[in-house]
C-alpha cells in the first residue's frame, strides 16, 4: 500500500469515526441527566416510545442532523442534533407508518422552527407515500425563545393536519404536556390517545387561568386524560400506561386502510354462520326497559372483538371498529342503558365525527338503532341540539361508503331519520319483528291524538292502553315501513350476524357520488 493510499484510508476511517460520534450524540438526546429525569417522572424517552410502537428493527430516522438557528437568549450555545423532535418511518402490523416523537429532554420538547419543518417534511412525505402519521407528543408548546417564528411553525403543522385530513390517517398520542398553540395540532387529527397520569392538554395553564379569572385548578383537573375523555370530548382513547397506549394505537391501525385510496384490509374467514339463539334474550320487548347494546355488538362481531371509540363521551351513542366476516366496519349504535339512547348534543357530535371518518377512509358503516328521539330538555335546546343534531344528518347524508342500518326495537321521530335511514341514502335497512317506527312513541301519540277521548272515558287508563295497542299495530310496527320500501326486510334476530355479513358482501364494490362542490358546509 502506498503512502497516498494509506492517507486516504486513514481519512476514510476518520470520517467514519466522526459519523459514529455524531450518531452517539444524536442518540443521547438532551443528555443522561435529562433522560434520568424523564424516567423519574415515570415517562419513557422519545426513542423508547418509537421502539415500542414500531416493529423491532424497522425504524428509519430522517433529519437526524437538523439544528435550530436561534441566536437569542444564548440559544446558539445550546444546540442538539435533531433538535427537539425525532422523525422517521417504520412498520406497524407489517405496513409502512410514519412517526414523529417530541423529545422532552431537549428544550422540553418545545416546537422550534426546525422541529416544525421536520414534522411538516415528514407529513408531506407520508401523504406522497400514502401512509398514516402518528405523533407522540410531549412538549411545553411553542419555543418562547423563537417568538413569532415558532408560532408560524405551529401554523405550518396545522396546515398539513388540515390538508391531509381525509387523505391519510392522523393519530396523536399525548404522553406528557401538550399546551398552548401546539395543542391545536392533535385537535385537528383523527384520533387522540392519552396516558393517565402523564398526558395533559390545555390552552392555558392553571397560573394563567387564576390570574385572569381567579379560578384555582390543578393541571390534572384542567387537562388530564379522564377530563378530556369524559367532559370535553377531546380524547378518544385513554390508557393506563405508555405501553398499553401504544398497543392500542397498533390495534386501531389494524382496522384502517393506509390512505383514502385504499379499502381496509379484510381477513379471510371460512364456515357458515349459525343462528344465534341467545340474541333473542338480550333486547327486552318492553321499549322502556334498558339494556346494554354492547351485548348485541359483541354477538354480531367476529370473536366478539370491538374497539370502542370515545367510550366515556356522549354515552348514549356507541361508536367503534370491529370486523364482520373478516371485513373491517365502523359501528354506530344507541346505548339504551344511558339516557334510554336519546341523542343529545355530545352524542350527535360523536356520531357525526365517527361517520365522517369512516366515510373518508372507505370503512363501511353498520348502524344499530334503538332510539326514542333527540333529548328533550331546555338545556339541550339552549346548547344547540338543533345544530348538533343536524351534524349527524349531514354526516350520514353525504357518506358514500356502504351503509347498513338495523332497527332493533324503536326508532322515533327525527332520530329515526338521522340513524342511517333510507331517506339519508341508506343502502340496506333492516328491522327486527318487534321494532316500532313512528313519528313518536305510541303513548305520546295517543296523548296528543286522543287526549280528549281518554279524559272523557269511563276508564281512562284502559282506554289509553287499548288505543296504544291499536296505534302500535296500525302505525308503529315494522311491516308498515317495509310496505312503503323504507325497510328492505324484517329479519329474524337470530340471523342478524349472517344477514349483516351478506349485506356487506353485496355492497363491497358499491360506487356512489355526491354533486360536484368544493366542500359542504356542515353545521359546526
Amino acid at each position: 500500500m502506498t503512502s497516498s493510499e494509506s492517507n486516504m484510508l486513514t481519512k476514510s476511517h476518520d470520517k467514519l469515526d466522526e459519523l459514529i460520534k455524531l450518531k452517539d450524540q444524536q442518540l443521547a438526546g438532551g443528555g443522561s441527566d435529562r433522560v434520568r429525569s424523564q424516567h423519574a417522572k415515570g415517562k419513557l424517552t422519545a426513542r423508547e416510545r418509537i421502539e415500542l410502537l414500531l416493529e423491532p428493527g424497522t425504524f428509519e430516522e430522517l433529519d437526524a442532523f437538523v439544528l435550530h438557528n436561534c441566536t437569542h437568549f444564548k440559544m446558539s450555545e445550546q444546540r442538539y442534533l435533531g433538535d427537539a423532535v425525532i422523525t422517521g418511518y417504520g412498520m406497524v402490523n407489517g405496513r409502512q407508518t410514519f412517526v414523529f416523537a417530541q423529545d422532552f429532554t431537549v428544550f422540553g420538547g418545545s416546537l422550534s422552527v426546525a422541529s416544525a419543518e421536520k414534522i411538516c417534511k415528514l407529513m408531506d412525505l407520508a401523504a406522497k407515500v400514502g401512509a398514516p402519521v402518528i405523533g407522540l407528543l410531549d412538549s411545553g408548546g411553542a419555543r418562547i425563545q423563537e417568538g413569532v417564528d415558532s408560532l408560524a411553525g405551529c401554523g405550518e403543522v396545522f396546515s398539513r393536519n388540515t390538508l391531509y385530513s381525509g387523505v391519510i390517517p392522523q393519530i396523536s398520542v399525548i404522553m406528557g404536556p401538550c399546551a398552548g398553540a401546539a395543542v391545536y395540532s392533535p385537535a385537528l387529527t383523527d384520533f387522540i390517545f392519552m396516558v393517565k397520569g402523564i398526558g395533559q392538554m390545555y390552552i392555558t395553564g392553571p397560573n394563567v387561568i387564576k390570574s385572569v379569572t381567579g379560578e384555582e385548578v390543578t393541571f390534572e383537573e384542567l387537562g388530564a386524560a379522564e377530563i378530556h375523555a369524559a367532559k370535553s370530548g377531546n380524547c378518544h382513547f385513554v390508557a393506563e400506561d405508555e405501553r398499553e397506549c401504544l398497543k392500542k394505537v397498533r390495534r386501531l391501525l389494524s382496522y384502517l386502510p393506509q390512505n383514502n385510496r385504499e379499502k381496509p384490509a379484510s381477513i379471510d374467514r371460512d364456515g357458515m354462520e349459525e343462528p344465534d339463539e341467545e340474541m333473542l334474550d338480550i333486547v327486552p320487548a318492553d321499549p322502556n326497559k334498558p339494556y346494554d347494546m354492547r351485548q348485541v355488538i359483541h354477538r354480531i362481531t367476529d370473536e366478539g372483538d370491538f374497539m370502542e371509540v370515545h367510550a366515556d363521551f356522549g354515552k348514549s351513542m356507541i361508536t367503534g371498529f370491529a370486523r364482520l366476516g373478516g371485513m373491517s366496519v365502523g359501528i354506530v349504535a344507541q346505548q339504551p342503558a344511558y339516557f334510554a339512547g336519546a341523542i343529545n348534543v355530545d352524542s350527535a357530535d360523536k356520531g357525526a365525527r365517527f361517520v365522517r371518518f369512516c366515510d373518508c377512509f372507505n370503512i363501511p358503516l353498520v348502524t344499530l338503532v334503538d332510539v326514542p328521539g333527540y333529548m328533550p330538555s331546555v338545556e339541550q335546546e339552549y346548547q344547540g341540539i338543533i345544530r348538533h343534531g343536524a351534524k349527524l344528518l349531514f354526516a350520514y347524508s353525504e357518506a358514500t361508503v356502504p351503509k347498513i342500518s338495523l332497527i332493533l326495537r324503536k326508532a322515533y321521530g327525527g332520530a329515526y331519520v338521522a340513524m342511517g335511514s333510507k331517506s339519508l341514502r341508506g343502502d340496506i335497512n333492516y328491522a327486527w319483528p318487534n321494532a316500532e317506527i313512528a313519528v313518536m312513541g305510541p303513548l305520546g301519540a295517543i296523548n296528543i291524538l286522543y287526549r280528549s277521548a281518554v279524559e272523557k272515558s269511563d276508564d281512562p287508563a284502559g282506554t289509553r292502553r287499548r288505543l296504544v295497542e291499536e296505534y302500535t299495530e296500525e302505525f308503529a310496527n315494522p311491516y308498515i315501513a317495509a310496505s312503503s320500501g323504507h325497510l328492505d326486510d324484517v329479519i329474524d334476530p337470530r340471523l342478524t350476524r349472517s344477514r349483516l355479513i351478506k349485506a356487506l358482501k353485496l355492497l363491497e364494490n358499491k360506487a356512489d357520488t355526491v354533486p360536484y362542490k368544493k366542500h359542504g358546509n356542515i353545521p359546526l
